[in-house]
């Protein structure tokens, strides 16, 4: 089975989340998208998140009517740091045992790529897949060769989508009671109200 990997904190889940991975499927011939909400980011300590469970919650309900997207929870039932490298070596000898996995990802972590914990074993466990956003267009492949030689002809491109949502601004909007309609599902807008989301000062934005 060819399976498609795109974590994230998801705080919120979005529409341009929903948009990446069901173009990634078209395009990829994936079988399946699993969504995995990370539990402890290392990347972003310091950085106010979101509890586990209510991010779990919005992922689920975000991808109930699509049968082809997944969701996992082993990165929130792991303890400790979240590394990628970490997820895909237990999905390869767990659930995903003889799959082929297509890591999704857009092209500002890749730029990033190199600061991410033994980036060089992620050619080994999987296909990356970067997506192309349009404030990273112009970010060279080439400079991933420094990683591993040769990485920057593995990495398999998905550009033309031009999503300009974000996480962060999604959150700034919450905050300053700014309407988010279009910008989630409904069912996920009805659940940050819900839950009082987004509503305290001191979150990053």
């Amino acid at each position: 089975m060819k399976l498609g990997i795109l974590g994230g904190t998801f705080d919120p889940i979005h529409i341009g989340h929903l948009m990446i991975a069901q173009e990634a499927a078209i395009r990829l011939a994936l079988d399946e998208v699993w969504f995995i909400p990370t539990g402890q980011p290392w990347l972003k300590n310091g950085s106010k998140i979101s509890p586990a469970n209510d991010r779990l919650e919005m992922v689920r309900r975000a991808i109930r009517c699509n049968s082809g997207f997944k969701v996992s929870t082993i990165e929130i039932d792991r303890p400790g740091p979240t590394y990628t490298v970490d997820t895909l070596e237990s999905l390869r000898e767990g659930d995903a045992k003889g799959d082929s996995l297509f890591f999704i990802l857009g092209m500002d972590s890749l730029e990033d790529l190199h600061q991410w914990h033994q980036p060089e074993r992620l050619f080994d466990l999987c296909t990356l897949v970067g997506v192309s956003r349009p404030a990273q267009r112009t970010f060279d492949l080439r400079s991933l060769d420094h990683i591993r030689p040769g990485a920057a002809s593995e990495i398999a491109i998905i550009d033309s989508l031009d999503i300009g949502i974000s996480g962060n601004e999604i959150r700034r909007r919450v905050f300053q009671s700014l309407p988010i309609t279009d910008w989630v599902p409904s069912i996920i807008e009805k659940y940050i109200y819900e839950h009082h989301l987004y509503e305290e000062d001191g979150i990053e934005y």
